[in-house]
């Protein structure tokens, strides 16, 4: 069998000098039936490692309910990496941030009385369980076993959040414990502070960053004296928010870092080569002094684009990586034309008026405490006796809210925007709809409750007996896909309609004249769209589609200024910065 193993200079395979040049590829951001394409288009560019990081709570979003299978099918994935003639590396976490929900950690596991991210006996109890998983579909894939993985991450840029040297080893005796024999690793930003708290002596070093490449290895190589230089996360883009601009980098400036690393001799991890999508609800979110939402695309301005088709940075790349490493001849096919329509949607009712299924309770339910994986609760409370109108005021509401009494648009409140307070009419009832806008992936506030946090006050007295009821946008997109019923008044409604295809096709859908709330075709969650932008366009895969009639459902929380579904030429991620 192949050997893999860590030199004074250079990775080593069979015992010859070799330099990974890897690209990042999450399985769970693309669907499976597509993997294969985004691996092969990975090799013409001259890749010849893969790199994934696993999501805990894509795999286990319920304590126990553990699924490797389809979209979660890890073992799938490395083989066709391995069919593919090409190496694997595998970054497990259990944290992995990647601009993911709660970084990767699944809500029932940060909702529990641990210290993340430590030696806390039952936050490593809990891994521990997890990771032998992970390591049962990877151990029988290293590289000495005749599988694809040569190097195996532990963590994930932990000096930048702790420096518990315990929780590091026991994460490395669990690992070789399960069997991991490839050689393991740490990624850090190069600062001292970062690769000195973020490691153990027994553990390569490599780094994360963008540019400045001589720079950053010179201060990696201060703190690795010996072995490989790497840089495991080379930012060749980066990820949009909601309300910002879609962000791209220089392409010769990019292309001229990445040949600095590999002129050095530097191992190299593209991060990303194709970005993927955040379908679902899997977007994660920023928080550094300002709760910013990541978008439903993850693009990340990478060689390949989010629909898998090569840019002007997959082609600079690959002229950079022949000086160094053998290239094939061979380039990615030309997709095809995207077809375009237009579709008439149908109105099917009111959507987020089910009935409350619990009893009464001083406060408002988090999500947290309700156990609720999906987007959405609904806060109901009687109002008392108004002689005008009154001044609503909340500790935090986390992330959106839709306010209303008796069933009248009062206004909203914004995470994003601060807002503690607003003024309603007098009424009976009063209903907030919180909407989950993603958690944060990033430091010290993982796993931070959602929904209406403390007790909502009305003109300083606090409201009483507030019934939660959780929404499930998924099961309410499946039961209204087949329903019609007039539009009546104002706020959230759902929309169908048909979409004839003469074959599957990748599709990329214009949200720009719907406002705000959630699309699906054939009951394939496309994910959010917002008209705050940047981005514009949702993409289909074309495996969630197929010839003949394809059913749209989109789930609208205010307002279609023209309610059509229109099917256009290509992705459309919104203004960069000038």
């Amino acid at each position: 069998m192949t050997s893999f193993t860590i030199g004074d200079t250079d990775f080593l395979r069979d015992g010859r000098k070799h330099q990974v040049i890897a690209g990042a590829l999450h399985y769970f951001r693309i669907h499976p039936d597509q993997w294969q394409d985004r691996i092969r288009k990975a090799r013409l560019m001259g890749l010849n490692t893969i790199e994934t990081y696993v999501a805990w709570n894509a795999h286990e979003p319920r304590r126990g309910e553990w699924d490797a299978t389809g979209w979660n099918d890890l073992g799938r994935f490395l083989d066709l990496v391995h069919a593919e003639g090409m190496d694997a590396i595998v970054r497990p976490g259990p944290y992995i941030c990647a601009e993911w929900h709660n970084g990767g950690l699944p809500t029932w596991l940060t909702a529990g009385e641990r210290a993340l991210r430590s030696s806390d006996p039952a936050f490593l109890a809990d891994i521990s369980a997890y990771l032998r998983r992970v390591y049962e579909i990877v151990a029988p894939r290293q590289i000495d076993r005749g599988g694809p993985v040569v190097l195996v991450q532990i963590e994930n840029e932990y000096g930048a959040y702790g420096s518990d040297k315990a929780y590091l080893e026991a994460l490395v005796a669990l690992t070789r414990e399960a069997g991991i024999t490839v050689p393991l690793t740490t990624v850090d930003q190069p600062t001292d502070q970062m690769l000195a708290d973020g490691s153990l002596p027994e553990l390569h070093k490599t780094g994360s960053f963008g540019s400045r490449s001589t720079e950053r290895l010179a201060t990696l190589r201060a703190h690795q004296p010996t072995g490989p230089l790497m840089c495991s996360e080379f930012w060749d883009g980066w990820f949009d928010w909601w309300g910002g601009v879609h962000h791209t980098t220089d392409v010769d400036a990019a292309a001229s870092d990445l040949d600095a690393l590999l002129a050095a001799g530097a191992s190299v991890n593209i991060y990303m080569f194709h970005g993927g999508t955040n379908f679902g609800l899997t977007n994660g979110a920023n928080h550094k002094g300002r709760y910013l939402p990541i978008v439903t695309s993850y693009d990340y301005d990478a060689p390949l684009d989010e629909a898998g088709d090569p840019t002007a940075k997959f082609f600079a790349f690959r002229d950079v990586i022949a000086k160094y490493a053998p290239v094939p001849d061979e380039l990615p096919a030309p997709r095809a034309s995207a077809p375009v329509a237009s579709v008439e949607l149908t109105p099917a009712g009111a959507w987020t008026d089910a009935a409350a299924s619990a009893s009464p309770a001083p406060l408002p339910a988090t999500f947290d405490e309700l156990g609720h994986l999906s987007a959405l609760v609904r806060y109901d409370v009687a109002l008392p006796p108004m002689s005008g109108p009154g001044l609503l005021t909340v500790e935090e509401v986390r992330d959106l809210a839709w306010v209303s009494v008796d069933g009248q648009p009062v206004g909203t409140l914004s995470r994003t925007r601060h807002d503690q307070a607003l003024r309603i009419p007098a009424g009976r009832t009063l209903s907030i709809l919180v909407e989950e806008q993603g958690r944060v992936n990033y430091d010290h506030r993982l796993g931070e409750e959602k929904g209406l946090i403390g007790a909502p006050m009305l003109d300083g007295a606090p409201l009483g007996d507030w019934t939660s009821t959780p929404l499930d946008v998924q099961a309410i997109a499946d039961e209204v896909a087949t329903r019609t019923a007039p539009r009546s008044g104002d706020g959230p409604h759902a929309w169908t309609g048909d979409l004839v295809l003469d074959a599957p096709a990748d599709l990329f859908l214009d949200t720009g004249a719907w406002t705000k709330g959630y699309a699906f075709v054939n009951g394939f969650f496309l994910g959010r769209y917002w008209r705050n932008g940047p981005q514009r366009t949702l993409f289909v895969p074309a495996p969630a589609t197929r010839a003949g009639v394809n059913r749209v459902v989109v789930l609208e929380l205010e307002e279609l200024l023209s309610p059509r579904a229109e099917f256009v030429r290509g992705l459309c991620l919104g203004d960069t910065e000038e």
